[in-house]
């Protein structure tokens, strides 16, 4: 079976700490992979269910500055890769500002 790509948005490369928090869970520290305009993927030390909603807390930096992201996220998939699970939120209702902050980021 061929894999097709399903993300259409331009994703760069992010490696940077993050907290996750799930709904009714407690909060877990990962690490980000890439981030896009409409999503993020983490790495995290524990499985998540697709469609599951949390809140995703990590810094970009752009012209020296660190700006900080705070965003509500829907899991899309998580599979388990090295010991770890690799996690793929898309953003549910991300604030104007930090959509400015990512689309600076991601030029």
């Amino acid at each position: 079976m061929l894999y097709r790509e399903q993300r259409t948005n331009k994703r760069k490369i992010l490696k940077v700490k993050a907290l996750l928090m799930m709904e009714g869970a407690e909060t877990v520290l990962g690490r980000t992979v890439d981030v896009a305009g409409d999503g993020l993927c983490l790495m995290v030390g524990t499985s998540l269910k697709p469609g599951a909603l949390g809140t995703v807390r990590f810094e970009i930096f752009h012209e020296g500055k660190a700006i900080s992201i705070s965003v509500r996220s829907r899991v899309q998939y998580c599979i388990l890769s090295n010991g770890e699970f690799k996690v793929g939120f898309q953003f549910v209702n991300l604030e104007l500002s930090a959509m400015a902050s990512l689309s600076r980021f991601l030029q």
